[in-house]
């Protein structure tokens, strides 16, 4: 059997030994081969199942039981349904007045760390990483001594909705964990967003990022230590983003 056959890639690769290292240490489409002008029947039927479980991952909501399991205080956006959440970003951003006043009665107010876990752009992201994470995340921050709002979680959420929720509860810190838009090699990719002194209209820059959370990325359990380490620091220097990366030049100049 020849190697295009057996292995559905390039025929007679220059340096095979080579493209096969390369394709072990990279999920990305490499060496497939093609058949004529087209792609290999398996390459394309690949491909389209990866693109459905990606478009899964966007269109189905995160399950019912799941938030319950974990003890999240459920609210929502201003945005009403899927369709509308794709195409309106800015409506993902905020809350009602009626959600404002929601997250006061059931959630504590001036926490020194507000969690938050958003569905964004993969459910499946949201299911297969938080359930590792959100205990070493909420455990590790008792352990530094800080104090911890009420774990929420967002339907339809984007990134600056923590800015609403922070500045609502008059949050110290706010850290959302959210599903990123899924890619071909995976759909379950989750990202943290950190901010410290949450308020709607502030800058990204102001914002702190660890991103690619994920099995076949930067596991959740690791992942959650990190943030532990990275809250704790933002809480300490009283800042975030730009403003503690610049914070760090300046200490190493002096």
């Amino acid at each position: 059997m020849s190697r295009e056959t057996k292995e559905g890639g390039i025929d007679g690769p220059r340096d095979a030994e080579l493209l096969d290292r390369i394709r072990e240490r990279n999920p990305s489409r490499l060496g497939v081969g093609r058949a004529g002008s087209r792609p290999r029947t398996d390459t394309l039927l690949d491909f389209r199942a990866d693109h459905g479980i990606a478009r899964d991952a966007v269109l189905t909501s995160v399950d019912e039981g799941f938030i319950e399991e974990m003890g999240l205080v459920k609210i929502g956006t201003l945005v009403e349904d899927t369709e509308e959440y794709l195409a309106r970003p800015d409506r993902g951003r905020e809350i009602s007045a009626e959600t404002a006043e929601y997250l006061r009665e059931h959630c504590e107010e001036g926490p020194e760390v507000q969690v938050i876990v958003a569905d964004g752009l993969s459910s499946s992201a949201v299911e297969a990483n938080v359930p590792e994470l959100l205990p070493i995340l909420l455990d590790g921050l008792v352990d530094r001594d800080l104090r911890v709002g009420t774990p929420v979680f967002v339907e339809y959420g984007r990134v600056d909705v923590m800015d609403a929720i922070g500045e609502e509860l008059e949050a110290e810190c706010c850290v959302i964990l959210i599903g990123e838009r899924p890619g071909l090699a995976s759909a379950e990719s989750l990202s943290a967003y950190l901010v410290y002194g949450p308020e709607r209209g502030g800058p990204t820059a102001k914002k702190s990022v660890i991103s690619n959370i994920h099995r076949g990325g930067l596991p959740p359990v690791e992942a959650g230590a990190q943030l532990v380490d990275l809250i704790a620091e933002m809480c300490e220097r009283e800042r975030s983003g730009i403003d503690l990366r610049e914070d760090d030049r300046e200490f190493v100049a002096e």
